[in-house]
């Protein structure tokens, strides 16, 4: 039976019109998934809606050391918008951040096991628990480290439902000092916050992922009459434009769209006489 809810599930995952997920879903027996593949299929939903994402409340915050050698990026849930703008519980959650940045866990089960007010962070989290009435969750936390010359920056947005975390190297100590290349960095958090990049660059994009956009693209073009191999050469400029969206390097600079990131950072090396690299990011976006 397809339930009204099951409906609104599809719609919130896809953007698609009433009618079209009722259609979709019985046409797939009530297979939630294979709906959403459906209507992606018939052009009617797009990759990665933003409605795709769970309805999970709670803050996102990040800490960098004094020397931008290191820094954290975490994630702390809970259940409602008023518990998560709550003094008390924003106070847990810098707390913790606190704490971790000095002690400085290597990973999310690492931080998990670190001390905190006397307890591990885990049972600490669930000790707060009987405190707001609401159930908690630690449930992101990422620590980088520059290796060689560079810094580590952050980027907070939207009051904690978006964060970002990135090393940018240079090949020259006096390069991270200057005001260009520090401007350079926030601009870059910037971009990962707004467009959502999925990887660093090609290698970075799952192989099963880009088989399934493939997929997807033939089946749009299944009646289009037009030959095989001009099918395959429309598929491969169809994932070129999805790479160029996916891929940081080569998106578009929001500031500049016509200049690619890869761009940017050539450009900006021989503006500060080096080169400059970015060499890992991670962009939690709340409940995601």
């Amino acid at each position: 039976m397809i339930t009204a809810t099951l409906v609104n599930d599809l719609r919130k995952k896809t953007n698609a019109g009433m009618m079209d997920c009722k259609r979709a879903l019985e046409e797939t027996k009530g297979d939630l998934e294979a709906a959403v593949t459906l209507l992606r299929e018939k052009g009617i939903a797009k990759a990665g809606s933003k409605a795709d994402r769970a309805a999970n409340e709670g803050v996102i915050t990040a800490r960098i050391s004094d020397d931008a050698k290191s820094g954290i990026l975490l994630e702390v849930n809970c259940e409602t918008d008023f518990v998560s703008k709550n003094e008390n519980f924003q106070g847990f959650v810098a707390s913790l951040a606190d704490s971790l940045i000095a002690s400085q866990p290597a990973d999310h089960a690492a931080a998990l096991q670190a001390q905190f007010n006397g307890l591990s962070v885990e049972d600490a989290v669930k000790a707060k628990v009987a405190e707001v009435g609401e159930n908690l969750q630690f449930r992101k936390y990422v620590r980088f480290e520059v290796q060689g010359e560079g810094v580590v920056a952050s980027y907070i947005h939207m009051g904690g439902r978006v964060g970002v975390l990135i090393e940018v190297g240079a090949g020259n100590a006096e390069t991270a000092s200057t005001a260009a290349f520090r401007d350079l960095v926030k601009d870059l958090t910037l971009h990962i916050a707004a467009a959502a990049p999925r990887g660093l660059s090609r290698e970075d994009i799952p192989a099963e992922v880009v088989e399934a956009e493939k997929s997807i693209f033939r089946v749009q073009l299944a009646d289009s009459g037009k030959p095989a191999n001009i099918i395959e050469n429309i598929i491969n400029g169809k994932i070129g434009k999805f790479f160029s969206e996916s891929c940081f390097l080569e998106q578009g600079f929001v500031k500049d769209p016509d200049t690619t990131i890869a761009k940017l950072l050539e450009a900006k090396g021989k503006e500060l006489g080096d080169t400059l690299t970015v060499r890992r990011f991670v962009r939690f976006g709340l409940g995601e």
